[in-house]
């Protein structure tokens, strides 16, 4: 094709849109960006405010392992764009970036808005074109991709598309996975989207839930089955997430959606063994209630208490009746029924989306020439911790190359 041809529609301004953009921009390809809402990277400025976790800094194999059995279909991707390009591409922007003490990198700013801000000014020196308020609803009978803006129906002739619309997590911000059925029109199949890091569904008691609903649980191991990870958890109003949940989040769904429920148990101290508990908690109490004995003699936290007396009470019977090896065990293995897992509208992630057999090596759908997709729309998902991030801008830069290489040829 002519380069004056090379007219490129990128759908969808997170993190893979905008990177694929940048990609063909630099290929030499006329690039226009649309998204439907009214300002660009929602979820970006988001993820941001924790601190945006760009991406991690552990050896690139066991960087890749985190994708668990979609890492061979990303592996190439992410090494044609690694964590160290992602952070060389940040600090080019002006972000430096550090790694955090858990092997995490962030931007020393520790936001998003001057990365995203920066990145904008780049794109637009590239002559890199954004279109928001642009609702994509399809194509029409001539094949030109369909528009709903404050203006009317609008149709735009491409001669290629990067679709990169998210999934359907926290739809509010713009990925509401609206493009599914569009998708399966034409006959491109989906994997269902399910939520991944999500927190899951408790039947907290009243008491417990309006005293200690937010509060933190910390430095504790959640062990489910074979998994087993520290870190903190929160309780909810509605359950419990939380880094620690999340991490456990794909082996908890798939049991839930099998079973109905599952038990996840807490391990409130778990630098402490059994022998070194029981002989904490056989220490003479004297005349303190038993909660501030555990306070004081274990250091529990006053969620951490209201937990333990939630299990008791959940199996029939008293802390105080407890013998102190039993308490002891129940200190480090206090079971919490998960009854679903929370909405997909507040998961950090989606799980499912487009398999990685309907898309050639290029990104490209097989059923859509001229068409390829990134980021979380395809069926992929990790564990919080920079993963997410990364995978979406490899990802959208190894569909922007695929573009590139569709146009040449």
């Amino acid at each position: 094709m002519s380069s004056s041809s090379k007219n490129v529609a990128v759908i969808g301004a997170g993190p893979a849109g905008l990177m694929a953009a940048e990609v063909l921009a630099q290929g030499g390809a006329e690039v226009t960006v649309y998204d439907a809402m009214p300002s660009v990277g929602r979820k970006f400025l988001m993820a941001g405010r924790g601190g945006l976790n760009l991406t991690h800094s552990e050896p690139l194999p066991t960087f890749l392992a985190r994708y668990r059995e979609a890492m061979p279909h990303l592996k190439a991707a992410i090494e044609a764009f690694p964590p160290q390009a992602l952070r060389d591409w940040s600090e080019a922007l002006g972000q430096e970036t550090f790694v955090g003490s858990s092997g995490r990198v962030f931007p020393k700013a520790f936001k998003a808005s001057p990365l995203l801000r920066a990145w904008l000014r780049r794109l637009d020196s590239m002559g890199v074109r954004l279109e928001l308020r642009h609702r994509w609803s399809g194509w029409d009978e001539q094949g030109r991709l369909r528009f709903q803006t404050p203006d009317g129906p609008q149709f735009v002739e491409t001669s290629a598309t990067v679709l990169a619309l998210g999934g359907a997590s926290w739809p509010r911000l713009g990925s509401d996975g609206a493009w599914v059925e569009t998708l399966v029109a034409k006959g491109v199949q989906i994997s269902s989207l399910r939520p991944a890091n999500s927190g899951f569904a408790v039947a907290w008691s009243d008491i417990f839930r309006d005293r200690f609903e937010g509060q933190p649980l910390k430095g504790v191991a959640l062990t489910f089955g074979a998994h087993s990870v520290r870190g903190e958890a929160v309780v909810t109003r509605t359950g419990i997430e939380g880094g620690a949940v999340y991490a456990l989040s794909v082996e908890l769904r798939e049991a839930i959606i099998r079973s109905g429920q599952v038990t996840l148990h807490v391990a409130l101290r778990p630098d402490l063994d059994m022998k070194e508990l029981i002989a904490k908690v056989s220490a003479p109490k004297g005349k303190q209630s038993l909660s501030n004995f555990l306070r004081k003699a274990v250091s529990l936290s006053p969620v951490a208490i209201g937990l333990l007396q939630e299990a008791a009470k959940a199996s029939g019977t008293s802390l105080t009746s407890l013998s102190q090896p039993n308490l002891a065990s129940l200190i480090n293995a206090v079971p919490i029924e998960l009854t679903g897992t929370a909405p997909i509208a507040r998961a950090i992630s989606t799980a499912g989306g487009i398999p990685f057999s309907e898309i050639d090596g290029d990104f490209m759908l097989r059923r859509l020439p001229g068409v390829f997709a990134a980021g979380e729309m395809l069926d992929w998902e990790a564990s919080t911790g920079g993963y997410l991030l990364q995978a979406s801008f490899a990802t959208g830069a190894a569909a922007g190359r695929g573009a590139l290489k569709w146009l040449s040829s």
